[in-house]
């Protein structure tokens, strides 16, 4: 392994100091890791000390953020003297890295190493100007475009005698210059231009069949948004029907996009909560209740109301409750039974509800998005504000009751907290 040592102490700078700008930038990156691990930031502080110095590290700004991290100055050499990209000798406006591996090496890095011999001498020597200095290194990933080097943060490919001296008069004399391949190729394709693809049908769009396939794009999403306003209104129609006392048919106002010529399926009937004085099942399988017959209160004999308007007719049929008649189904809860619920967690954090068994990261992030940020809130619910904040729960039904939350956060609302942190299993009811 090659022997890597500090610069000698001639050309080492008496002291260094962090400009303001650089210093605020090292605390944002500390301030990335837990206290106690500031340590783990010495890689990128020793990265922009070494971009403060001009390229290089000096003693002292190794020991700068040995100070800045509170760690051992020996820790920190430790570091800069084994990862190779940490310059520890004066390096050149210019830094220069050839690389010398095998397809470099096949492909002509010798004559290019001997390129940068006689025009900036041997490695690690600055030239007089101050413009130039070089290193030999390991691969550094770019093989298709060998021979290649790095200058500073570019990668310049693809390089001959000729063309990198070019380049490094012009670098010299301040001229911009051209990053990447210095042929007349693209990026890392073949010399001369790409060889597949070259048949447009293979990856553009407009040239698959039915024509325009924009315009067909942008009539779908407009046939698409269309039945979902359909489908919304028709929803709307039928939570009108479920009013307790049974409610007067709605007028032909509230279902008029219902009589536009139809673009999608007729919406599905609404899922219904369960009974809130009899709570939800417990099975899984029970947690959204079936589909069936739909039982409203008022209307248990024959009833029909017809409006008409503009070709609108709507009917509400009798319904007949029998024995063998699927389960009905209870009210919608009334918004005036919604329990309280906060837009912002108060005090600018909420309670940690993983505590609550059966609550994880997702079902957390929805009781948020919901208003419920802290276990007090959840152990004031009743069984009302149950039902109703179940019928919020989408994918989720049935599990507040289920893991008796409103009991777990009674407990956790005093201070108690569980031995696990996802909470205690709560026992059988």
């Amino acid at each position: 392994m090659t022997v890597r040592r500090l610069a000698p102490d001639v050309v080492q700078p008496a002291a260094f100091a962090f400009s303001k700008t650089n210093d605020n930038w090292a605390d944002g990156q500390i301030a990335k890791y837990p206290k106690g691990r500031e340590a783990s930031a010495v890689i990128p502080l020793l990265w922009k000390a070494q971009e403060q110095a001009g390229g290089w590290l000096p003693q002292k700004a190794i020991e700068a953020v040995g100070r800045k991290l509170g760690m051992p100055y020996m820790r920190v050499f430790e570091i800069a003297t084994f990862y190779t990209m940490f310059n520890l000798a004066l390096a050149g406006e210019h830094f220069i890295q050839v690389c010398g591996t095998v397809p470099c090496h096949l492909k002509g890095a010798r004559e290019i190493i001997k390129v940068c011999e006689d025009v900036i001498g041997p490695q690690s020597t600055v030239t007089a100007d101050g413009k130039f200095s070089w290193l030999e290194v390991e691969c550094l990933g770019a093989c298709c475009n060998a021979p290649m080097v790095q200058i500073n943060y570019d990668y310049y490919e693809d390089l001959t005698p000729e063309n990198f001296t070019r380049l490094l008069d012009d670098l010299r004399a301040g001229k911009k210059v051209k990053t990447g391949p210095q042929v007349d190729r693209s990026c890392s394709e073949p010399l001369g231009g790409g060889e597949t693809l070259k048949d447009k049908a293979l990856y553009d769009g407009s040239a698959v069949g039915r024509g325009d396939w924009q315009k067909r794009i942008a009539a779908d999403r407009e046939a698409a948004k269309k039945a979902a306003e359909a489908a919304e209104a028709a929803k709307a129609a039928a939570a009108a029907l479920g009013t307790a006392g049974g409610a007067p048919a709605p007028t032909p106002a509230s279902v008029a996009s219902v009589s536009a010529p139809a673009v999608a399926t007729a919406a599905p009937a609404p899922a219904w909560p369960a009974a809130s004085a009899k709570r939800q099942p417990s099975s899984s399988t029970q947690d959204t209740p079936a589909a069936g017959g739909l039982s409203l209160k008022g209307l248990s004999t024959s009833k029909a109301a017809d409006k008409s308007k503009d070709g609108i007719r709507t009917k509400v049929a009798s319904v007949k409750a029998t024995k063998t008649a699927a389960p009905a189904a209870t009210e919608i809860p009334a918004p005036t039974d919604a329990p309280t619920l906060l837009a912002k967690p108060r005090g600018g954090k909420g309670d940690d509800l993983k505590l609550i068994w059966g609550v994880g990261p997702k079902l957390e992030k929805l009781l948020n998005r919901r208003g419920v940020w802290h276990f007090d809130q959840i152990a004031a619910w009743t069984d009302k504000e149950l039902a109703w904040i179940d019928t919020k729960m989408e994918g989720f039904k049935g599990r507040a009751v289920r893991d008796q939350w409103v009991e777990q956060s009674k407990k956790l609302a005093t201070g108690w907290r569980p031995d696990s942190a996802v909470g205690d299993k709560p026992g059988k009811k």
